[in-house]
């Protein structure tokens, strides 16, 4: 089964969706891919326990009544097969789809950064362990402790607290300056500022950040960092996460071009390959609100509606006001380099320790060294760590992108010569 689409979407979350519903009274075929089973990606992730958001409910609906809007739930691009040509996969087989334009809303991934104990059972990500609890994962009288960076966190809190566990401690590594700071600007966007108040919990504090965590068998305790003094904490869950790292891996390998970690976009949210558009957090992290402004720019721009993505630069200019006080509140203190010791594993595939890396100047000798990068999740999380450690710029990834069946690699076979 081979199909076409006049615009194909990867990504079904908020920037996915608001692109096929601006693009869609245009009459194009669109084709929306996603890996996961209901549009929302990752900010409204469905599941058991989760609680989704009146607008999330309201676009799925919208995305229905569309009859030229046809959703691939997941689904993954394994390859790009040929010129303006993808292979992709689901559960039951894979096939090409072919398009004339392509928008990237491929979102972002948490930023993991090694230290001692960051492999024990009962350790994640901090949006890893909000995505366990809406899955199903009891958390019921659990104490928990989360570290990290930025808003999530506090996110992550709310979640957990409310599927009963007990949060001991949330260590945000900014300072109180830096918080403060940011929280005096937040009347400039009221919805944000209401939401802060919601989320407020007493435990949070500020110039804190996790040393070790503590354990043989599994998680048993954590070593903090407080306000410049050493505290530990028995707990039976800790979630950290270092902020955001766009997911430009496919953006890379169609050639599109970067503007730091994020693929680099022109005020119609298109990227420097013809008819390739990006929007979303794979250009930046800035939040829902921004992602979806993204979204319907790049999707009118693709249909070539140039004047209602033109009427949105305004509202996306605010979005990225906030996003430039957020991303510069919650910068990295760059003492969190020096968290890995020598035994450290950073590279958790391949039982890379921070010792086999430091002597290395860049990833492709490192890799080709100490097999980093080279295991399950082929530089996922050790590429973005060793990103921030080194300041190593990860390689365009080579096909297949997920792994995938024979079967479905044999369609490569029925692709015509460039």
């Amino acid at each position: 089964m081979n199909e076409y689409a006049d615009l194909l979407i990867i990504g079904a979350g908020p920037a996915g969706m608001s692109a096929a519903l601006a693009a869609a009274p245009s009459g194009a075929r669109i084709i929306v891919l996603d890996d996961n089973p209901l549009p929302g990606g990752q900010i409204w992730r469905d599941g058991p326990l989760a609680r989704l958001p009146n607008q999330a409910r309201k676009m799925r609906e919208r995305l229905h009544t569309h009859s030229n809007i046809h959703h691939h739930a997941g689904t993954r691009v394994i390859a790009c097969s040929g010129p303006r040509q993808l292979l992709v996969e689901d559960a039951d087989h894979g096939w090409l789809i072919g398009y004339d334009k392509l928008i990237l809303c491929t979102g972002a991934r948490e930023l993991l950064l090694p230290f001692p104990g960051w492999t024990l059972p009962g350790v994640t990500g901090a949006g890893g362990l909000q995505a366990l609890i809406k899955g199903g994962l009891p958390v019921q009288d659990q104490r928990v402790v989360i570290a990290g960076s930025g808003p999530l966190l506090l996110a992550t809190a709310a979640t957990a607290k409310h599927s009963g566990a007990d949060v001991l401690h949330i260590a945000e590594q900014a300072s109180s300056s830096a918080v403060a700071g940011f929280a005096l600007q937040l009347p400039r966007w009221p919805g944000k500022l209401l939401q802060s108040f919601s989320l407020f919990d007493r435990h949070y504090h500020t110039g804190s950040h996790i040393v070790a965590a503590l354990g043989n068998e599994r998680l048993e305790g954590v070593r903090l960092r407080k306000q410049g003094k050493i505290v530990e904490l028995a707990c039976d869950r800790l979630a950290c996460g270092f902020g955001l790292i766009p997911n430009t891996q496919l953006g890379q390998a169609l050639g599109c071009a970067l503007d730091g970690t994020a693929l680099a976009v022109d005020v119609w949210q298109a990227t420097g390959r013809a008819d390739h558009y990006a929007a979303g957090e794979c250009t930046g992290f800035g939040g829902s609100e921004l992602a979806l402004v993204e979204g319907a720019i790049a999707g009118h721009a693709a249909v070539n509606n140039t004047a209602a993505a033109r009427h949105l630069w305004p509202r996306r200019a605010r979005w990225q006001r906030f996003a430039t006080a957020l991303n510069r509140a919650f910068s990295l203190d760059p003492q969190l380099k020096s968290l890995a010791q020598a035994d450290t594993l950073v590279c958790r595939c391949e039982d890379v320790p921070y010792a086999a890396l430091a002597g290395h100047t860049e990833w492709r000798a490192a890799k080709l060294a100490s097999r980093c990068g080279m295991g399950a999740c082929q530089g996922r999380v050790c590429g973005g760590a060793l990103q921030y450690l080194f300041d190593w710029q990860p390689s365009a990834p080579r096909p297949p992108f997920s792994p995938a069946r024979i079967e479905t690699l044999m369609c490569l076979d029925d692709t015509p010569p460039a």
